[in-house]
């Protein structure tokens, strides 16, 4: 098979996905797997092919990405979240939040910050910043429309108000979504919006390398607020925050340090 180093190089020329941040091993079972599936025997006739084929590349960046999501993901972090961090959060900022839901997929994650949030704000007075490096992911994000499953661990009072069901799948208010404004953003590759009270990147670290992640660490701590908190995934806390500027607030959770 011909050389995956000129492969990751082409890829990084067509649409800007340096995959050198990506740890190697996971990032080439994936595509190996994928380039497989979709018919080709090596990077050259597969790379050939999503150069011509805006479909086959959009299928590539969309398993690329691992677009794979729930409402309410974790819901012990979501208690911590609205128990705790909302307490910290409105004792240091009596004005609206700047929330960033970064790596937001197919935007069930911003959308259960909203509903979360409209415990404590008029929905009117919620805005979230939900961004991805997906723009198939960002699509499907603003149609709102999810299935069952993707429901399983989200509050009943939540899907009673916010959705409507119609033929077994669940379509998201207006209200909600027009409280989420979506963009594109690479994160290793794009500046970072200032000035944020919460971030959150989760189940997204895992698949980068260290060098990648101490950037990205970086990043996050400097777009936060002096009091903010980095929230991250089940799998992804930071050994040794201290390094990042970071204190452990909660499991899973981190608040810039000063």
């Amino acid at each position: 098979m011909p050389n995956y180093e000129s492969f990751k190089k082409d890829i990084d020329k067509l649409i800007g996905i340096n995959l050198d941040y990506y740890k190697e091993t996971q990032m080439k079972r994936r595509i190996n797997s994928l380039m497989t599936r979709e018919g080709y025997k090596d990077y050259d006739s597969y790379y050939s092919a999503m150069s011509k084929d805006k479909e086959a590349l959009a299928r590539f960046i969309n398993h690329l990405t691992i677009n794979v999501s729930e409402f309410y993901r974790n819901p012990n972090q979501w208690k911590v979240l609205e128990q705790k961090v909302m307490d910290h959060l409105k004792e240091n900022n009596r004005g609206s939040l700047n929330i960033w839901s970064s790596a937001c997929s197919t935007g069930e994650e911003p959308y259960s910050m909203v509903m979360m949030l409209s415990e404590f704000y008029p929905l009117d007075k919620i805005k979230i910043l939900a961004t991805d490096i997906d723009m198939g992911a960002i699509a499907k994000a603003k149609a709102g429309i999810y299935v069952e499953k993707s429901l399983e661990n989200l509050p009943d009072k939540f899907i009673k108000k916010f959705f409507k069901e119609e033929n077994g799948v669940y379509k998201i208010s207006d209200e909600i979504k027009k409280r989420v404004e979506f963009k594109k953003i690479d994160l290793l590759k794009d500046n970072f919006p200032g000035n944020m009270d919460l971030i959150s990147c989760r189940n997204v670290m895992i698949y980068f390398t260290d060098d990648a992640k101490a950037k990205l660490y970086e990043k996050f701590n400097r777009a936060l607020t002096s009091y903010g908190i980095f929230f991250v995934g089940s799998t992804e806390q930071i050994i040794m925050p201290e390094r990042f500027k970071f204190k452990t607030f909660e499991t899973f959770f981190y608040q810039k340090m000063i």
